[in-house]
């Protein structure tokens, strides 16, 4: 039976900090694979050990980066970091890099200049990018478009845009990634751009320990979420469960560039 990805996670937040090996353990036990993503040089150097890890060797990948959050900390040290670390086995893309006008725990200005240098970065090694863009989709455009088509592979994380915004990112030839929040009852911009993105450019994740599906919401997020919204998606999409974890599995494989099916016990 086709199993699902889990294609973003921080399983090296402190909230995992009492329980991280029966948290991994859960979700390998029913997910395929899953991918722990960095939001800068500290948690991406986690993130990469995680994946070194022989015993989930083939299962747990990683992606290294630095989140806009943290654009005014990236240092040249930081920067340095990323970059060693994008050569390590089972490092598979930059991320997640971009914009976030939400919060702002950052100056923009300081994360439209982190963010070039990133895609200078993912332009030169040529690796895919794992993408973050929260209410700055003007800005991020103006950014990314004139590199886009330059790009190994590109992935909207958490994707919390429109359709018109989707299908811009679409345009470029990226993947479109949907977390728990597209499960929330008042998501309905989020559930239309959701049922609009071709299967052939659809990724799931969870974000977690953040945005917690609706079955669970309120909880902390764990990988093993990924099914609440996988079985969502299925509905929304009117498709078979186990072809939308095939669909989405394959496209996984892809965008992040792992040819083969890891290694899933029987």
């Amino acid at each position: 039976m086709p199993r699902f990805v889990d294609t973003h996670c921080h399983l090296q937040h402190e909230a995992f900090n009492h329980d991280r090996q029966a948290v991994l353990a859960r979700a390998l036990d029913q997910l395929a694979w899953l991918v722990v993503v960095g939001d800068d040089a500290r948690a991406s150097l986690s993130a990469a050990a995680m994946a070194a890890e022989p015993s989930t060797a083939g299962r747990v990948f990683a992606i290294v980066g630095i989140h806009p959050h943290n654009a005014a900390k990236a240092d040249e040290d930081q920067i340095k970091t990323v970059r060693r670390l994008l050569a390590v086995a089972r490092v598979v893309a930059l991320g997640e890099i971009g914009l976030d006008y939400h919060y702002e725990f950052s100056p923009r200005v300081v994360q439209r200049d982190v963010l070039r240098l990133q895609l200078a970065m993912a332009v030169e090694l040529q690796g895919p990018v794992v993408f973050h863009c929260r209410e700055a989709e003007d800005d991020f455009v103006e950014l990314v478009a004139p590199v886009a088509g330059n790009l190994k592979a590109g992935i909207m994380h958490c994707f919390g845009g429109d359709a018109a915004f989707a299908e811009r990112c679409l345009e470029w030839g990226f993947y479109i990634s949907f977390a728990g929040n597209v499960t929330f009852p008042k998501a309905k911009v989020l559930q239309e751009a959701a049922a609009a993105v071709p299967l052939d450019r659809l990724l799931i994740e969870t974000d977690s320990p953040y945005l917690a599906p609706q079955p669970v919401r309120g909880q902390r997020c764990e990988p093993l979420h990924v099914l609440h919204t996988a079985r969502f998606l299925a509905g929304l999409r009117n498709i078979d469960l186990d072809k939308l974890a095939e669909i989405t599995s394959q496209n996984a494989r892809r965008a992040f560039s792992i040819p083969d099916p890891p290694h899933v016990p029987a």
